[in-house]
This record gives C-alpha cells, structure tokens and sequence, in this order.
C-alpha cells in the first residue's frame, strides 16, 4: 500500500528524542505553559523570521484569536477565498463578522486578487490570505490592496509552514497570522495546537491575552477571554520536529517535482502551477480531473490512498447558504468535483512516486505507458 500519510513511519525516524522529550515534560510536571511552550514560541518566531509567536490550542483558535485581536467594528466584512477549510470562514462568524466569498486562482488554488478587487465595499476591514496546498497567496498584491483600501491581512498558514514568498517566510507579512499543527500537517503535533505569529508587539500581547482568561499576570484578568493554550507535551514534541522540517520539506518538493514532470503529458489531468515568486511547501498536491471519482477508485484498486480536498466549495455548503453564492459562477465553485489530492510526504521514495505514475497513466490508457 502506498499511504496518503504516514505519520507511524515518521515517529519511527524520530522515535528516541520524541519519547525523551515526552518523558521531559512529565518528569518536570511542564504540562501547562513553561520552559518547554516558551522555547518552541521563541524557536517558531525565529523560523518564521517575525518578532512574536503566540501558542494556542489549535488552528481554528489560532484564527478566532486573531481576528478578535484587531478589534473590528461587529459586523465587518472580512474577505474568505472559497476553497479552503471551513475553519477559515467560521472564524469569521463567531466573531460576529460577515463573510464574503473570492474566488480562488485556477492555476494555484490561492485566493484571486481580480476577484477580491470585487468583492470590497466600504464595510470591508479585513482579508483572509489562505496559502492553500502550502503555495502562498500574491502578498504584494493583497499589501496594495489593503493599503489602498486600509484593511489588515490575516494569513491562515495552517498548510503552508515554511512557505516562502520572494524569499519571505509566510507567517511574517500580514498584520498576523495563524497556523495549525494538528498531527496530518507538514508540522503537526500528536493532538491539537496551534500558534499566531506577529510582528505587531500589541497584537501579539493582546492574542495572549485572549487565548489565556484575558489575563498576562495569574489573576489580572482585563477583560473575558478563553482557555487556548499551547501545552507542555505538544510544545516539546513540536520543538523535536521543527529540527526536521527542512529536510521534509525538501522531500514534499522533490515528490512534487516527480509529479510535475511525469504526469504533465497525460491530457486528462490538470497539474498544479507554482508561481516563480513561490517556494511551495506541497502540504498538499491536488490534481484535476473529470474523472475524479473513477480515478480514485482504479488507484485504491492498486493499493494507493488519495484525499479530496475540499468536495464542496465553501459557498455551496449548506452552513453558507445564506451568503447566497453558491451560485455564482465561481471558478472555485465549479471544480469542486473535479480535485483529487495525490499522497505527498517524507515517506515516499521513489518506488512509490513510479507505482503512482504509472497507475495513473494505466487508467487513461496505453498511449502513456
């Protein structure tokens, strides 16, 4: 079987310093903030090139923190591109926002900045920058756009850690940003975290706060906040594996470019494009194709696992009828069926690269064997 993930094989290449670190934090009782929460912040901001690291709970906290922590006037609108998790739309809601749907670029799957030129009106404060798949969003073009219209730039980067745009770390270039490491992420935790990074120190101040009762001393609580903190265990265990990130990385990258150079002769697939200016982490690489369905099967068949990512746009999920724009003639809105996503990760080698390959091209016939 060739695995979408292999988070097993992954520990066993890790195994020793995973479980010392483990036995660490419960030797020292570090389960709730501490040594170990604090080293992983100050260890991600460094890697992230930004001032301020914030650890929470998970990803969708990360971003319900965020954006609380820019205290828009309730009822904002806040722009979401329309094929991306949920949680970067409910995290508008539940903060008393409304959101507005952009569509998607047809090439790299990030928010498209045409159709965000649309969609601002005079109640727009904020946009959501999801580098979807691991490939970052345009940010000199949001950057004008916000600065043109004074909104912030919120950068979702729960798939896209070590991401580079021109050179620059994602997580670094919005007004704040949110990541997740829930354990399928190309930094994942064994459960759920997450963290916000920012350059701003009063954002940065004011997120920890919110994420911890609204307090920064034990019992000083300025205001009603929430328990989302980073714990001890999943902070030492990312430490671990921020170590090996790189040299994961490097192997999603060349996994990637077997794909792209291997099935870009076969007519009934569309390949991801990564822009020049991008360096694309591959958390996810999605293929498109008519025939999805049928596809997936003849490749479980062989014994190859595959996702879909995502099976319903955003504005077509019965949670968003209300924004009525499922509709709309979106490009996000109409393939949507059509997506299916490779196994990507460390734990392929080659072998396994050429047995994908070569099942894919066995269903659409002899012509590319």
């Amino acid at each position: 079987m060739v695995k979408f993930l292999d988070l097993a094989a992954q520990y066993e290449t890790i195994k020793n310093e995973i479980d010392t670190a483990i036995r660490d934090v419960i030797t020292k009782s570090a389960f709730i903030g501490g040594e170990y929460v604090a080293k992983f912040e100050q260890e991600f901001s460094d890697y992230c090139n930004v001032l301020h690291c914030v650890g929470v709970g998970n990803g969708t906290d990360a971003l319900e923190i965020a954006i609380e922590a820019l205290e828009l006037e309730h009822g904002s609108e806040i722009i979401v591109p329309a094929n991306s998790f949920i949680a970067s739309s409910e995290a508008v809601t539940r903060n008393g926002h409304k959101i507005v749907f952009a569509d998607c670029d047809a090439q790299s799957y990030v928010i498209s900045i045409e159709d965000i030129k649309k969609r601002i009106t005079s109640k727009t404060k904020a946009i959501i920058a999801v580098h979807l798949y691991g490939h970052p969003c345009d940010m000199d073009a949001l950057k004008e756009l916000a600065n043109l219209h004074g909104l912030y730039i919120i950068e979702d980067c729960a798939q896209a850690h070590g991401a580079e745009y021109k050179g620059q770390k994602i997580g670094s270039i919005g007004d704040i940003a949110a990541f997740s490491f829930y354990p399928g992420k190309n930094l994942g935790a064994y459960g759920d975290a997450g963290a916000i990074t920012t350059n701003n120190a009063e954002l940065a101040r004011k997120s920890r706060m919110i994420a911890n009762h609204g307090r920064i001393g034990k019992y000083d609580h300025e205001f009603e906040g929430r328990n989302s903190r980073l714990d001890g265990l999943q902070a030492a265990i990312l430490s671990v594996k921020l170590k090996y990130l790189p040299e994961w990385t490097d192997k999603r990258i060349i996994a990637a470019e077997y794909y792209l150079s291997n099935l870009n002769n076969v007519e009934q697939i569309t390949l991801p494009v990564r822009h020049e200016w991008a360096k694309q982490v591959y958390h996810l690489f999605v293929i498109r194709c008519t025939e999805r369905d049928d596809l997936a099967k003849h490749l479980a068949n062989q014994g190859i696992q595959t996702g879909v990512h995502y099976p319903i746009s955003l504005p077509k999920l019965k949670a968003y009828e209300y924004a009525k724009q499922a509709n709309e003639e979106l490009f996000s809105n109409r393939v949507d069926a059509t997506l299916l996503s490779l196994p990507i990760g460390e734990h392929l080698n080659i072998h396994d690269l050429e047995i994908i390959t070569k099942s894919i091209k066995e269903y659409f016939g002899s012509k590319y064997m």
